[in-house]
This record gives C-alpha cells, structure tokens and sequence, in this order.
C-alpha cells in the first residue's frame, strides 16, 4: 500500500457509498492506520480511500480530543504533534451534519502534496456521522482539530485537496525548505 501523489487523478474521485462493512475493509483500514504511522515529518494525521486508489467513503484518522493544539503559522511547526493524541479511528461513509459558526485558518500539508503547505479556513466545531470498524452508527461533535481532520479527509472523499481550499480562499502557499539551529521548520512562500 503505497499514498497516492498528486495529480494523479484517483485523487479526484468522488467516493462511493460503502455497503458492507467486511473483514476485507477491516484489514485495509488497519494497513492504513500502519502506513499513515510511517510518516514523521510532516506526521501522518489521516489518509483517505482516494490517497490509496481506493473509491470507496472511508478513513483513518487522529480524531480524539486533545488539551494540545498543534501551532498552526508558517515557522512555527517544531514538534506541531507532540502531545497530541495518537490514537487513529477507522471512519466509514462520513457526513458532516452541520457546521459551527466558527472558523479558523490551519497551516495545513497533505500526504499526497509533499512538501507543500497553506492556509485554509475551516469551522472548529462539527457535527458528524459516520459508521465504525464495527459498522455502527456515531454521531458526535468534533471540536479544534478532530474537526479540521474531519473536514480535510471529507473533501478528500468528495476529490477535493486542499490546495483547492486554498485558492478558493484566496490564502497562500508555503514550501518546506528545511529546519533552523533549533529544529524548527523554515518555510519560503510559493506561487502554484
């Protein structure tokens, strides 16, 4: 199982539906949780059905509450994760209910645009549904970043990344271009 990289478009897809949740679909979410562990810098937060080439509505994903919020400007990303919860949870035919009325602007990354960052503007309160690897119903509120998760790998599953967000919102584009003195990452702004 490898991630799928832009521009390919198995990114595009939008998902279908998952009918049955199988013994099949339960071992490839566990592979997805495992490979998603693999990535360290930047640190694997969620992956989507579309960034395996899969075409079905699924995910995995750090959506459990957290005291610690990962800092979120461009420079300000040294140990971004450290502290926050690293249990993943296997999401299966999500749907957002409704939104917050409040936004925030995330410096955001995707597995699948390495090395490339920018800020998109999303709500930080959300009400989902989704099935488990169990294949119950949850409905719950996500709030901070569960919500931003949430949100970024839904689009995935609808074939929007986030680099769509961005020029959307009119924000900008960083790349990664290596670590300070201190260990903190250095970001230059770019034109995509």
């Amino acid at each position: 199982m490898e991630v799928v990289k832009a521009p390919n478009p198995k990114l595009r897809v939008k998902t279908k539906p998952v009918k049955k949740v199988g013994q099949a679909l339960k071992n490839t979410l566990k592979e997805m949780i495992k490979l998603t562990k693999t990535f360290k810098d930047p640190e694997g937060v969620g992956l989507a059905a579309t960034q395996i080439g899969r075409d079905e509505s699924y995910f995995v994903g750090r959506l459990h509450d957290s005291k610690t919020t990962p800092l979120s400007k461009p420079g300000q990303r040294k140990n971004r994760w450290a502290g926050y919860d690293k249990e993943f949870s296997a999401i299966i035919n999500p749907k957002i209910l409704s939104y917050g009325k409040h936004t925030r602007t995330y410096f955001e990354g995707c597995l699948s645009i390495p090395n490339t960052w920018g800020q998109v503007k999303r709500h930080t309160n959300i009400k989902v549904y989704y099935q488990n690897s169990d294949g119950e119903q949850v409905t719950r509120t996500l709030k901070g970043i569960p919500a931003w998760i949430f949100q970024h790998e839904t689009d995935h599953l609808n074939g929007i990344l986030f680099s769509d967000r961005v020029l959307e919102q009119k924000g900008k584009f960083y790349r990664f271009t290596g670590k300070d003195k201190t260990g903190t990452d250095l970001f230059e702004e770019i034109t995509i």
